[in-house]
Order: C-alpha cells, then structure tokens, then sequence
C-alpha cells in the first residue's frame, strides 16, 4: 500500500501513552492566553467551536454515524493550515531568495498527517453529496481566510490552530471515552482500518480505540509545534528536525 510514512509513526507509542496518562487533557502550560496573538487565536477558536458544533449535531448523545460525519469535516478542514503555512512560506523564501530554516517540511508533514487521518476515517464511511459540497465550501472559506491572516500575522495564526488542536484533543478524549462507556456497540471489536495500521505502524489486530488514540496522540503533537511556532520569529530556526516533534 503506498503510503507515504512521515512525522508521526516513528514517534506515536510514546504520545500516546503520555496523552492516556493524562487522561487526554493538554498540559496546562498551553492553556494560559496571555499575549495579544495568544487571546486573539484562541477567542478565534472557542467562537468557530460554538458554529462548529451546531452545524456537525454535537451534542450529549453520539452514536458512530455522528461521530464520523465530525472526524470527517473536523480532518478536511485541520489539514488546510499547515498546506497554507508551508506555501506561504516556500514563496517567502522564492521571492527574497533566502532560507526558510527548516519550517516548510514541519508544516506540510501536519497537514499530510491530518489528511492521513481523514483518509482514514474514509474507509469507515463515504459522504454523501451534501456533505461534500459543505466540504468544499468549509475549504475554500478556511483556506482563504487563514492565507490573509497568516500574511498578516503567522504567531496569531500558529496560537490559533495549537488551541484548535487543543479542542481536537477533547473530542477525541470523549470519543474513546464513549467507546469505553459502551456507548459505540458497533465500534467495540471493530478492526481498524489497514491504511490505519499501516500509518501508524499498529499492531495486526488494532481496532478502533487504538486507532483513535493514535489520532489524539497527532493532535497533542501539532499543540505542541503549533504553541512553540507562535513564540518565534519568522526568521527563527525551527527547532524540530524533520520527523520529529521533539525539541533537541
């Protein structure tokens, strides 16, 4: 199967039994909003969770079909940023002739492994037409939007999308929690996907918790890239190495 294998696999079983441990909460140093560009991406965050949640039916009871139609549009629209970032940048560098140092591959290794994520939740189950029209709508605004914001200020949009993963990481803490209250009969002995173990490099027998929790482990690890890209400046040196999200 030809799947590219990038950032996340080589580092996943680590994640993701640190994120478990934690009861899949974020560590509370990403929590605090004290800088302009912080309060301004993360009020961003909280107003578009409220639209979000209304138009996906979120709400106290969520069986598998809901969930899905979530992942699915949550994933279409999570991989946009990095994709915008990292062609904002390569041109950046194209047009004033000088390095990037080194943010480029970071930034399109999240948006392949966000787009990996909505591959996989693909073979779960295929939308219909209406739900992709609102895909292509939700894109072309997205994509837009974050371009002219990240022209005109890339730390507002880096704070943004950590605490937008930030929220990722809540809705899929309560998806496994639900998973493991029994509230997704049809997802308690399912296997997980092959293109899934594949990526993630799973064991044979993976089902849909392990998956799951490999996806909030991806998450918790664009938090933290993304809150550490918001503390530098344009020309500062990206201090991840490629496939990695570990600081040296």
């Amino acid at each position: 199967m030809p799947v590219a294998v990038q950032m996340h696999p080589s580092h996943v079983k680590p994640v993701v039994a640190d994120v478990a441990a934690a009861g899949g909460k974020v560590a509370d140093s990403y929590l605090a909003h004290v800088q302009m560009h912080e309060k301004a991406g993360y009020y961003a965050v909280q107003g578009l969770r409220s639209v979000f949640d209304y138009f996906t039916g979120y709400g106290a009871q969520m069986n598998e079909r809901q969930w899905l139609a979530r992942f699915l549009y949550l994933e279409s629209v999570a991989g946009v940023p990095g994709m915008v970032a990292g062609m904002l940048r390569h041109l950046r560098s194209l047009r004033t002739m000088e390095r990037d140092h080194g943010w480029i591959h970071t930034l399109l290794e999240e948006a392949e492994n966000e787009r990996m994520h909505l591959l996989t939740f693909m073979q779960l189950r295929n939308p219909g037409l209406l739900f992709r029209a609102s895909v292509i709508a939700g894109q072309a605004l997205v994509f837009n939007a974050y371009m002219i914001a990240y022209t005109l200020s890339p730390k507002t949009c880096h704070s943004f999308v950590g605490y937008l993963e930030e929220e990722a990481v809540k809705t899929y803490t309560r998806a496994i929690n639900d998973l493991d209250a029994g509230k997704l009969p049809k997802w308690t002995d399912r296997q997980a996907p092959e293109i899934g173990k594949f990526y993630w490099r799973l064991k044979p027998d993976a089902n849909m918790r392990d998956l799951l929790l490999a996806v909030r482990a991806d998450e918790a690890c664009h938090i933290h890239v993304n809150h550490t890209f918001a503390h530098l400046d344009a020309d500062d040196t990206n201090p991840f190495s490629p496939g990695s999200v570990q600081l040296p």
